[in-house]
């Protein structure tokens, strides 16, 4: 999302300052979520981007109803139309409002307006070069778009939230495949920072005040596409991510993809990271809502910074929930390369080039909680990643923009 104006900036910032420090009892308590998803409203800011469409597709196949808040900083209002198509809704059960969280106003008129249930959160500057170059938007927007976000919710009695956080937070991880108990390292870009602090005020939230419902969920690298080719990752300017890049290539609208390094101690030379079909990623949200409601799993706390807290009497959890979400296993940047040619039946031209400073050789997580506790694994491997990309790519060749 982007920064707002100067003046709309300056004056949520003005009343962020003037909080005042309320007793907890002055709050309306939590929200329960031990109901049916027909009875439930899911508030999924950013849901107009890539991971969030998809994720906004699997809460109404279960019969949640959506409302999205989204600026169009990186989106566009077209997936929310073909969301709505995919699921054959209609506004009534899949709502829109261009916002953005930092706006105090307009959060406020979004609330008054839906009986929301919880939040899943994805709204967000991510890109990690980009951050390196604007720390300051990326703090700004990030972590107090966040707080905004959080303080107008618990106004409204809305204390559940699924954080879409990121694998980031580990830093270069002390061992792999990462395990939520793996610790934490400082974050290598202003990106993981600010994945890595909200976690910390999301935590913070749930130990100041123990109704809080919190889940924090860990990934890398989504991929793929609905299998509709109606959706998918639509990134603005040239993509910083790989598939994008390779779609583009495959599409001629690049040349070639830039692989850095190829002299790993990994089976091809090259970098391995974890892929997670974007589908799969959405369904881990949607688990995550189903585990807070305490349908499902134990409630343990497992993995460093999980916080088991007392249920609500209906079952609704309260604590500090962390999971990994991926395939538990990575997969090489020519592995990615090769996958694409098989999709698309062209050849993918790649240059190697010097190594990026930062890169570890081997980076993936283990996904053994989440198949425990949520009841969710992945279902789709690489080869159907790619597929998909190829086919919303092809369908699409300038993204939503093809439509206009």
């Amino acid at each position: 999302m982007p920064l707002m104006s100067t003046r709309a900036a300056l004056r949520c910032g003005i009343m962020a300052m003037a909080w005042t420090l309320r007793e907890k009892s002055d709050y309306m308590a939590n929200k329960s979520l031990a109901k049916s998803p027909t009875e439930l409203t899911i508030l999924v800011t950013g849901g107009a981007g890539f991971i969030g469409s998809h994720t906004c597709v699997e809460l109404l196949a279960k019969g949640f109803d959506v409302v999205i808040v989204d600026d169009l900083s990186n989106s566009s209002e077209v997936a929310v139309e073909r969301v709505r198509k995919i699921a054959g809704v209609g506004a009534d059960r899949c709502a829109f409002h261009e916002a953005n969280i930092l706006d105090r106003d307009a959060m406020e008129a979004i609330f008054a307006e839906h009986d929301v249930d919880a939040i899943i959160h994805f709204a967000g500057f991510k890109a990690v070069g980009e951050s390196v170059q604007k720390p300051l938007e990326y703090y700004w927007n990030n972590i107090a778009g966040t707080l905004v976000l959080c303080d107008v919710a618990r106004n409204h009695g809305v204390k559940n939230i699924v954080f879409s956080s990121s694998a980031t937070v580990y830093g270069e991880p002390e061992f792999v495949p990462i395990t939520e108990e793996c610790p934490k390292h400082s974050a290598t870009n202003p990106y993981g920072q600010t994945k890595t602090m909200l976690e910390q005020v999301l935590t913070d939230l749930y130990v100041g005040d123990n109704e809080w419902n919190v889940v924090l969920l860990r990934y890398f690298n989504p991929i793929g596409a609905h299998e509709s080719g109606l959706i998918g990752e639509d990134p603005k300017g040239i993509p910083n991510n790989l598939v994008p890049y390779v779609a583009q290539v495959a599409v001629g609208k690049l040349a070639a993809v830039g692989v850095f390094g190829d002299d790993y101690p990994t089976p091809d030379g090259t970098g391995v990271r974890d892929y997670i079909h974007v589908v799969d990623l959405a369904r881990g949200h949607v688990a995550a809502l189903d585990w807070m409601g305490g349908k499902v799993g134990t409630g343990e706390p497992f993995g460093l910074g999980s916080i088991q807290g007392e249920a609500q009497a209906g079952g609704s959890r309260r604590g500090v929930g962390i999971f990994n979400l991926g395939t538990g296993k990575g997969s090489s940047v020519l592995d990615v390369i090769h996958a694409f040619e098989r999709a698309c039946g062209k050849t993918i031209p790649y240059e190697i080039k010097p190594r990026r400073a930062g890169d570890i050789a081997t980076n993936y997580a283990a996904c053994d909680k989440a198949q425990r506790e949520l009841g969710w694994v992945a279902q789709y491997d690489l080869d159907r990643m790619c597929s998909d990309s190829w086919r919303w790519q092809s369908m699409n060749p300038d993204g939503y923009a093809t439509e206009a």
